[in-house]
């Protein structure tokens, strides 16, 4: 998914905030030069307007690493496999590299730095992010850009079938767009990701909202409980009862949206960061009628992904910690999250979300729906694994299956087995 946030694929571009006056900075133990390896993003754009500010205040300089998100992998690849120093502060993503990156120890532990620094107030951050930023009971992470899942939908087309609000539920969800299907030929009730892999994401949110999840606590697989085939079912009926005429099964977010946004569809669940792609005129067709609302609850409750996207680390091989932790803690303190939410990035401190002004340039009804998302969200909306890709196209094929009218308790069933046999092989 993500990803979604990127603005550019740009080779490196290195910000040269000038280097000590001294001129023998080397970066080494007590440097008063911070490297700092960001990805492109609206959040490093914003971030890096006020560097002046934070060197000022701090007596360091910043030297900023900016890269596509390509790139930055491929240098974290080469270097952190190396045990280079010359990366102190890294932007990354949890639920990508969280795992990897906590396994082979690349992360250091800042467990003692967050407790210990009131002012910093760690406890103000949000348990789901904070979970996909913790390995193994140490805190590597601090999440800076967070996502949740919402529904998006067509109010105009609920007035005219007679309904006076979205739907609270997953069975309201199912009869509204049953109803609203029938009262608008063309139209379908309901769409969504459907791809094996693009699909899991989002399929997170109905899976935990039916009570169930990809592991166990023990870390065993459970894509086949009672409640994850209900999920399965649920989500592979919707589409193949309600979903667009001839249903490609390998839709990710783009061509899902493109259905909703050219009017061709009811309701669409998806990312909140996404949201412009609907209220923008040059890209939608449904500007005018598009709203959103908390993603409807199942048998488990309302229980969306509540995720980060990226967070800052500092490489465990640094030799400039305690200065790399001064630039965390200024750049993921009140002051910048706020800042950076009310500019469209969210983020996930508590405080910020309560803010009204955090969310004033978002519409309405979006800032009410991310607010029950953030409060009610999980904190991953994938396996948490070394080998993403590879688990997704595991537990996404009762997804596909489930649309294309096999049974899913069957597919979960062969899922389940052959996820078991992919973590057991990933923990030798």
């Amino acid at each position: 998914m993500r990803r979604r946030s990127i603005i550019g694929t740009s080779l490196a571009v290195v910000a040269a905030m000038s280097l000590t006056a001294c001129g023998g900075d080397d970066g080494g133990e007590g440097s008063k030069t911070v490297r700092v390896t960001l990805v492109n993003h609206v959040w490093t754009e914003n971030i890096k307007k006020v560097l002046p500010e934070f060197e000022k205040q701090s007596g360091l300089t910043v030297e900023v690493t900016q890269l596509g998100e390509d790139q930055l992998s491929d240098q974290y690849n080469v270097k952190l496999n190396a045990g280079s120093d010359d990366l102190d502060v890294m932007m990354y993503r949890p639920l990508q590299e969280g795992k990897l990156f906590g396994k082979n120890k690349y992360l250091a532990d800042l467990s003692e730095k967050v407790k210990s620094d009131s002012a910093f107030e760690f406890a103000d951050f949000q348990a789901g992010p904070v979970q996909a930023t913790t390995y193994e009971g140490k805190v590597v992470g601090l999440p800076i850009i967070t996502e949740q899942e919402v529904l998006y939908y067509r109010k105009d087309l609920l007035t005219k079938s007679g309904f006076t609000a979205p739907p609270k539920t997953l069975d309201e969800l199912k009869a509204q767009a049953a109803k609203i299907e029938a009262d608008n030929p063309g139209v379908a009730g309901f769409v969504a990701r459907t791809g094996k892999a693009a699909a899991v994401t989002q399929f997170s949110s109905f899976l935990f909202s039916f009570g169930g999840d990809f592991v166990d606590a023990s870390g065993k697989a459970t894509v086949n409980t009672e409640q994850a085939k209900q999920a399965y079912a649920y989500y592979g009926g919707l589409l193949r009862d309600h979903g667009p005429e001839n249903i490609s099964t390998d839709m990710s977010w783009s061509e899902a949206m493109a259905i909703f946004t050219q009017g061709k569809a009811a309701f669409y669940t998806e990312a909140n960061s996404l949201y412009k792609n609907a209220t923008d005129p040059t890209k939608s067709k449904v500007v005018d009628s598009v709203g959103f609302a908390p993603f409807p609850a199942g048998p488990a409750g309302s229980k969306p992904y509540n995720i980060p996207s990226w967070a800052l680390g500092v490489n465990d091989s640094s030799e400039n910690k305690d200065n790399a932790w001064k630039f965390i803690q200024w750049a993921a303190g009140k002051e910048q999250a706020l800042a950076q939410q009310t500019a469209g990035v969210p983020g996930a401190r508590t405080s910020v979300w309560a803010n009204p002004a955090s969310t004033a340039t978002l519409p309405k009804d979006l800032a009410e729906a991310n607010t029950v998302s953030t409060a009610n969200g999980v904190g991953h909306d994938r396996p948490l694994v070394v080998k993403v890709a590879q688990a997704r196209e595991i537990v996404g094929q009762p997804i596909v299956d489930a649309i294309t009218g096999k049974d899913a308790a069957s597919s979960a069933d062969a899922a389940n087995a052959a996820f078991q046999k992919f973590l057991d092989d990933e923990a030798k």
